[in-house]
C-alpha cells in the first residue's frame, strides 16, 4: 500500500493537552544506566491505550524522549532508552527492549494504561528493536511475557535483514552487504504475529535501501497467512524525514486496531 502523505522514580510534571492535563515520570526498568524510560500518561483513572517509543540512532546514539506528535493524545507513551553498540553486543540492546516491554506489561496500569492495548513502535533502530522483539518470540517468552499479547508492531523505517552497524561491528560488511540471520525480523515471519504496520519513506530517499527490505517483510507475512499487515511509503520523505507524518499512520491504525478488537 502506497501513501501520498499530505504535502521508579516518582512524577515530574503536569501538562495539559487536548485529552486533558498529562503527568510526566521516569522510571528504570534494568540496571544499567541507559535503561530508562520516560512517561508521560493522562491525569485520570481511565485504562488508556499504550505506546512503547524505541530511539532510533543506528544502535550506536540517540536518546529517548517522548514524541511531540503524540503528547497530544490519550495515550499512555512510554519512551525506552537502551544500551549501545559498540560498547555492548546486539543481543543486548534487544533484550534491554524486551525488559522494557515487560516492565510496561507488568506495571503500566499503575500509570493509567491498559495492558491489553500495548503497541510497540520506534525510528529506524527503534523500529528494528520493536520489531525483534515482536516476532522473535523467545526475546519475551524471557520473561514470561507471550509476544502475541502486544496489540500491534509499528516499525517507521526499521531494518528488516540484520542490522548495518552489527554486520559492520560482528563481520566487517559494509552495509550494502545484506545478511539475513538471527539477527533479522525477517528470520521470524510467522502468520500469527501482531498486527504489523510497516512505514518507510521514499524508496528513492530512504537508507539502504530500507524501503525494499520492509516490502519484503511485507510480503512474507503475506505469504505465510498473517491477517494483518500493511505497509506505507511516504512519496517524497527521506529516511529522517519520515517521522513526522508517520504517526499520523500510527495514530490511524491504532485507532482501527482497537476497533477490530472490539468486534
Amino acid at each position: 500500500m502506497k501513501l501520498r502523505a499530505f504535502s521508579i522514580i516518582a512524577a515530574l510534571a503536569i501538562y495539559a493537552s487536548a485529552f486533558g492535563e498529562r503527568k510526566a515520570a521516569q522510571i528504570s526498568y534494568d540496571t544499567p544506566d541507559r535503561c530508562f524510560a520516560k512517561i508521560s500518561y493522562p491525569d485520570d483513572s481511565i485504562s488508556h491505550p499504550v505506546v512503547v517509543w524505541f530511539h532510533g540512532g543506528g544502535l550506536t546514539g540517540g536518546k529517548a524522549k517522548i514524541p511531540a506528535e503524540l503528547k497530544d493524545t490519550e495515550y499512555v507513551i512510554v519512551s525506552a532508552e537502551y544500551q549501545l553498540l559498540p560498547d555492548v553486543e546486539i543481543d543486548t540492546c534487544i533484550d534491554n527492549a524486551a525488559k522494557a516491554i515487560t516492565w510496561v506489561f507488568n506495571n503500566i496500569e499503575q500509570y493509567g494504561g491498559d495492558p491489553s492495548k500495548i503497541f510497540i513502535a520506534g525510528h529506524s533502530a527503534g523500529g528494528y528493536l520493536a520489531s525483534m522483539v515482536g516476532l522473535d518470540k523467545s526475546r519475551l517468552a524471557k520473561y514470561d511475557i507471550d509476544a502475541d499479547k502486544i496489540a500491534g508492531i509499528i516499525p517507521f523505517s526499521g531494518q528488516a535483514i540484520t542490522h548495518y552497524e552489527w554486520r559492520k561491528i560482528d563481520k566487517g560488511f559494509s552495509p550494502l552487504k545484506p545478511t539475513i540471520d538471527e539477527h533479522a525480523p525477517l528470520y521470524y515471519v510467522r502468520p500469527d504475529a501482531p498486527p504489523y504496520i510497516i512505514i518507510s519513506g521514499d524508496r528513492e530517499l530512504e537508507l539502504y535501501g530500507r524501503y525494499e527490505e520492509n516490502a519484503y517483510l511485507w510480503r512474507m507475512l503475506k505469504l505465510v497467512g498473517h491477517p494483518y499487515v500493511e505497509i506505507y511509503e511516504l512519496d517524497g520523505y527521506n529516511h529522517g524525514q519520515m517521522v513526522h507524518p508517520g504517526f499520523h499512520i500510527l495514530k490511524n491504525n491504532i485507532k482501527k486496531i482497537l476497533e477490530n478488537n472490539e468486534k
